[in-house]
């Protein structure tokens, strides 16, 4: 940047300068010459302690040490508190023993647990922490008491969300740019729900672009989730995109551009989260058939067991074998439209049931006839099928901003705007450097 711009940042430095330097002389001014005041020189003894004191002193402190570690599915007692620095036999029998902490630390790998030790390596307190929905935690205490036996108790408490930002370019894909930019799959699973229906995100262009301002929820300070994404900046082969989220009293939640206009579709682009298209809705050669012959669906390459969503809410009208689709699904969404997932290795719906736009349904197979494991979507509007994109973008679900609600948008919408602008540019600046 100093390359492009030096005699624009030399001018800021400059103004700068000459306006702290005002300033100085302004203050001091004010005061007499330090020159001229009188100077006294004052000289004390000093009496040290006796080192016997000193070192007295020395044996009677102590002091904590704080460790992490994630639990592993191989942790005994033993090995867990080995990694966390600690070596207390009275310790590992507890965590071994206790019906409350045993299930709870080394029953449950990933968790993070969080040791405080004194100077010899004796436990002194353990804690873990793990989310209950998106508004509350449970936290473990293991507690040594005055007498040297540990106790255990559980406590529940709420998540505090924090707001933070990220920005990535796009150099190869989404997916090197969104790992450079620290991002979590929940981040990058948001971006592309928001965007899908004006961005093809498997044809994106080097130099595009993006930014976000998401929700990170904390427990004691620590990140436990990722919350919602409550703004985002896409820039897509030149065209600028933006969405904020807003919530109406009385009314659900939804995005929308800085406008006021709504973001919002009755059905997702896609039944698949983050993934990549194998087969469009178009002719195609067929690899078992080995003829030229209409694709009435999208594929969508995975690997086994990746989970299938339902793209809209609906009844499910049909779950089993269909001869070379192997295992489906097939949902209802009224006024004529329907869904068809096939191939799956599992189903988690029963016929009947309702389902909710975004919900799983099971997980991506290679039953029936497929020569990989892939999920094959339809959508049908009054039995025909048609191109599942296309149909998200014609849906528009009826949301708009009443007069009450417009000048609250607004300034939410000014906030995320400048908060989008910081991150934004701190992408510019490292791409520049």
């Amino acid at each position: 940047m100093l390359e492009h711009h030096p005699r624009q940042l030399t001018a800021i430095v400059a103004a700068l300068l000459l306006s702290a330097g005002g300033g100085a002389f302004a203050v001091a001014s004010l005061g007499p010459d330090p020159a001229a005041l009188p100077v006294r020189e004052i000289l004390e003894s000093v009496q040290p302690l006796p080192l016997e004191q000193q070192a007295e002193a020395l044996d009677a402190h102590h002091f904590s040490l704080y460790t992490a570690e994630a639990v592993r599915s191989s942790d005994t007692a033993e090995s867990l508190l080995a990694r966390l620095g600690v070596n207390d036999p009275v310790a590992a029998s507890f965590l071994r023993q206790d019906p409350i902490a045993r299930p709870m630390v080394l029953g449950a790998p990933g968790r993070q647990v969080t040791a405080e030790t004194s100077d010899n390596r004796n436990l002194l307190r353990l804690s873990v922490r793990w989310p209950v929905d998106d508004r509350s935690f449970r936290r473990l205490i293991v507690e040594r008491q005055p007498s040297g036996q540990f106790t255990s108790r559980m406590e529940t408490a709420p998540l505090v969300a924090s707001l933070r930002v990220g920005s990535g370019t796009i150099r190869t894909n989404l997916f090197q740019a969104v790992d450079e930019a620290g991002l979590s799959d929940a981040v990058t699973t948001q971006l592309v729900d928001i965007f899908s229906t004006d961005v093809d995100f498997h044809r994106l262009r080097a130099g595009d672009r993006f930014a976000v301002v998401y929700e990170t929820l904390e427990a004691d300070g620590e990140p436990m989730r990722t919350g919602r994404v409550v703004s985002a900046q896409f820039v897509n082969a030149g065209r600028e995109l933006e969405a904020v989220w807003f919530e109406q009293p009385g009314q659900r939640g939804g995005y929308f551009d800085f406008q006021g206009r709504s973001l919002e579709r009755t059905f997702l682009a896609s039944p698949m989260e983050i993934t990549r298209i194998t087969s469009h809705f178009s002719m195609r050669f067929h690899p078992i058939h080995r003829t030229w012959r209409a694709h009435t669906g999208v594929d969508y390459g995975a690997p086994r067991g990746a989970p299938v969503r339902t793209v809209g809410d609906g009844q499910v009208q049909f779950t089993g074998v269909q001869n070379g689709y192997g295992n489906v699904i097939e949902i209802d969404h009224g006024n004529g439209n329907a869904t068809l997932y096939a191939h799956l290795s599992r189903i988690d719906v029963h016929r009947g049931q309702r389902v909710e736009r975004g919900q799983r349904i099971g997980a991506v197979g290679s039953t029936g006839w497929a020569t990989g494991p892939h999920l094959h979507f339809e959508f049908k509007e009054n039995g025909i099928q048609r191109d599942p994109l296309e149909v998200a973008r014609r849906h528009v679900a009826p949301m708009e901003l009443t007069a009450q609600s417009r000048p609250q948008f607004e300034r939410v919408a000014s906030v995320m705007r400048t908060q989008l602008a910081v991150a934004a540019s701190a992408t510019m600046f490292a791409s520049a450097r």
